[in-house]
């Protein structure tokens, strides 16, 4: 219960001392006991409670639970912590303990490429902790010390956090609050707006709201209210200077966040509603994604090679028989190597620029740079298959002073061969290369490969032209990352028609990465306004159209069946519901074109970025801000 304490209050009693009746002291009045009560800390369980329950939610509205419906009210246990007068004993360490176990289960799939993979789970798990304690604590100083309304300071840090998340370190954009909505197809439209931290907003003013309507009743069994009750073995003391209970909110203060609330929701509905409408899509080229099933380690088996040859020539074989314009294999999974060298390099100088290879052979070192057939295969490929191909591989570069090895994607034709080489720019942090090496060394601990590994990141973005559509490759995480996504489609010209993702999800090994990686890349195809077509090693290999919803193939064909009658025929499963995963296949679909415009795509962050200027302004203000009183 919140007590409002008088200005006019009468100086405490003066009293003498029964022990010594010559020495006299200061004898506390009940509004000084009172306050003394209120402004100690709070106990901790209050902050158990809210921080854990809120990592809690977080992970059940992702997969593998995939219960969005909980993302309106996930962080509604962390909105009381701010709500609250005052933090509680330890609360920051508490949030930062409750958001390392979050991060912990929820990027547990990590592990799953090599026991070398732990230390990097657990550095990025420290690092994502952090956000729990630092929205807490930047919006409870925007809300106690600038007296920023609770429904507005919540989701304007959250989402001003989510947009430094995917900038710092390079930028780590998986599990965003709005990405738990990509089954409502209707709400995640305003994407096109403001991107997916359009959605991530609207899903914090929720969990905000609901929070400002828990009475404090609740709030005081929590623990998150100050004591305003008497001790006992003071009641005898006077009782002057308390004043009564302060008022309840007005029907007007506690409804008008309601108001606000659902009326935002309400217009991001019919936005999407009249957009999807808006949507006149036309065929595209028919696309044949093929999807190997072959578990990733660090440790490749050379050996295994012309396995995973085979079975992509094999379902290719199978896919352009449904008359595909486009086939596209996933990251890597050609797995030898595209050898370029600048003509100028002598023998010597090519030896000199050699890797650590274990018995190195000199003359064979020399001639497999003059050796051309991985070009010559690739040329075969595209034109067997009579279609544009696009192929994941690496590609090793030798110039006048080291040797560049890239994670790239080539396009071939049947007429031209070779056409292009796109080289990935978004690189994994510790798992493709090592930031700030030279600096600190002790990273390379952190790294689960080999201190000399890395890859180099490509210089700029790739466009292929052909028939009538203007195809733009990415690789892997890539689609992850909406700014990197966005630039490609803002700055190819003549235009993008079709995303190409090539994915490598082999690292992970059936788990919910998987389906979370899919997640994720619908939300580019709504941004951007632009189809996308992804072909993943495991799977889940897909065609997305603008609104980011999943085109029924023309075909699916199940590489693992032992029998047409055991075969496998749509993309999922007819029991479960889910879409099929970790097994050999492939797709064929016709990619629908999308007429829309998109207007995050012409401006960009401005939404998001504005709301971390806001974020960083109520950290700086708040520090020479006293408490609100």
């Amino acid at each position: 219960m919140a007590i409002e304490l008088m200005t006019n209050q009468p100086a405490s009693p003066v009293v003498d001392s029964p022990v010594h009746p010559k020495v006299r002291h200061h004898e506390p009045t009940v509004l000084e006991i009172v306050e003394k009560a209120r402004s100690a800390p709070l106990k901790t369980r209050g902050a158990w409670a809210m921080s854990f329950a809120s990592a809690l939610l977080l992970w059940a509205c992702f997969t593998p639970l995939d219960w969005g419906w909980l993302g309106w009210l996930a962080i509604t246990p962390l909105c009381l912590l701010i709500r609250a007068e005052r933090p509680t004993r330890a609360m920051y360490r508490i949030l930062y303990a409750a958001g390392l176990v979050w991060s912990l289960a929820t990027f547990q799939w990590m592990r799953y490429g090599d026991i070398a993979m732990y230390p990097a789970w657990f550095a990025l798990s420290i690092y994502i902790g952090f956000y729990f304690p630092v929205f807490v604590g930047l919006s409870r100083a925007a809300v106690h010390r600038m007296g920023v309304p609770l429904l507005v300071a919540v989701p304007v840090v959250w989402t001003g956090l989510e947009h430094a998340r995917s900038r710092l370190l390079t930028g780590f954009s998986w599990y965003m609050l709005g990405h738990s909505q990509y089954s409502w197809p209707e709400i995640i439209q305003i994407s096109d707006l403001v991107g997916a931290y359009g959605v991530a907003f609207l899903l914090a003013m929720s969990s905000a709201c609901l929070a400002g309507l828990v009475p404090e009743a609740w709030l005081d069994k929590l623990g998150l209210l100050p004591v305003a009750q008497v001790p006992p073995e003071f009641q005898h003391l006077p009782k002057e200077g308390i004043a009564a209970p302060s008022q309840t909110p007005s029907r007007v203060q506690t409804w008008a966040p309601v108001l606000i609330t659902v009326s935002c929701v309400a217009l991001a509905f019919g936005y999407g509603v009249v957009r999807r409408q808006q949507a006149d899509f036309k065929t595209g080229p028919r696309v044949a994604l093929i999807q190997g099933n072959f578990n990733t380690s660090l440790k490749h088996d050379p050996q295994e090679a012309p396995n995973i040859y085979r079975m992509h020539d094999a379902l290719t074989g199978l896919a352009v028989q449904k008359q595909a314009d486009i086939v596209v294999w996933p990251e890597t999974m050609f797995r030898y190597p595209l050898m370029m060298k600048d003509e100028a390099l002598t023998d010597a100088e090519l030896i000199s620029i050699a890797p650590s290879i274990p018995n190195l052979n000199s003359a064979r070192w020399i001639e497999s740079w003059k050796d051309n057939s991985v070009r010559g295969v690739l040329t075969e490929m595209s034109q067997r298959a009579n279609a544009a191909v696009f192929v994941g591989l690496q590609s090793w570069v030798a110039q006048r002073e080291k040797l560049v090895s890239y994670n790239s994607a080539v396009f071939l034709t049947p007429q031209g061969g070779l056409e292009g080489r796109y080289d990935k720019r978004h690189r994994v942090i510790f798992g493709e290369y090592i930031p700030l090496k030279e600096t600190f060394p002790f990273l390379s601990f952190l790294a689960p490969m080999p201190e000399d590994f890395g890859i180099a990141a490509g210089e700029s973005a790739k466009l292929y032209r052909y028939k009538d559509w203007n195809l733009a490759p990415i690789i892997c995480f890539e689609d992850t990352v909406p700014h990197l996504v966005r630039d490609v489609k803002c700055n190819a010209q003549p235009g993008v028609d079709v995303f190409v993702n090539l994915t490598n999800d082999g690292w992970f090994q059936n788990s919910s990465e998987i389906e979370q990686h899919l997640i994720t890349s619908m939300f580019r195809a709504v941004e951007c306004r632009t189809p996308l077509v992804r072909a993943v090693n495991t799977g889940i290999s897909a065609v997305i159209d603008g609104d980011g919803v999943i085109v029924e193939p023309v075909a699916f064909i199940d590489g693992d069946a032992q029998s047409p009658k055991e075969a496998r025929t749509t993309m999922r499963d007819v029991k479960t519901g889910r879409l099929h995963k970790s097994l050999n296949a492939a797709v064929v679909a016709d990619v629908p074109l999308d007429n829309r415009t998109s207007f995050y795509a012409r401006t960009g962050d401005w939404f998001s970025g504005s709301c971390c200027f806001a974020t960083v302004a109520f950290g700086c203000l708040g520090l020479f801000r006293r408490r609100k009183e």
